[in-house]
């Protein structure tokens, strides 16, 4: 028995919503944008200076600056002085260490990578945290080459920014 365009019609015109219904129903609950990523109770935050178990300089320095940015950047939380804030981020740096990942036929370093390890706490300001205490660890995707170019202090300039970002993406709530 051939087929008819009218039976084409009549099977696609109740195909056609059905299909729509489900497409736009499995999007229901979607949002857009890095206000739902995060806590809605919190509106401001306080970065600490980062305290450093180093014998090198600055490296508390850096690693504020970066995660100042990275807050500004990746949350919708509002940068505040501690006397206003709604919550503050506390991190320390607790360990530090650069070692020799690959030698030349001279034994001169070829790769070195970074390991830093640091522990970080956020708080509201009645204490309470906001996130559970987690030791960060960031390792072998910090490692430069001295040969290819590569300079100390722009390998540890990409260590504090994957560590910034690390450590804010610790504060994106529970899904």
């Amino acid at each position: 028995m051939p087929h008819t365009n009218c039976q084409y019609l009549v099977i696609c015109r109740w195909l056609i919503p059905i299909a729509l219904v489900g497409l736009l129903g499995g999007c229901r609950g979607y949002h857009m944008g890095n206000q739902y990523l995060f806590r809605n109770d919190i509106r401001s935050i306080h970065v600490q200076f980062v305290e450093a178990d180093s014998y090198r300089w600055f490296q508390g320095q850096l690693l504020t600056e970066a995660l100042v940015k990275e807050v500004e950047n990746a949350t919708p939380y509002v940068l505040s002085e501690p006397a206003v804030a709604d919550s503050f981020l506390q991190v320390r740096l607790i360990q530090e260490q650069k070692r020799i990942a690959g030698r030349t036929g001279f034994n001169d370093p070829r790769v070195i990578e970074f390991d830093w390890q640091v522990e970080a706490t956020w708080v509201d300001r009645a204490g309470v945290p906001l996130m559970n205490r987690q030791l960060i660890r960031v390792g072998d995707e910090s490692t430069f080459i001295p040969e290819g170019g590569q300079s100390l202090g722009s390998a540890q300039l990409a260590l504090v920014e994957q560590m910034a970002r690390q450590i804010v993406g610790q504060m994106e709530a529970a899904w």
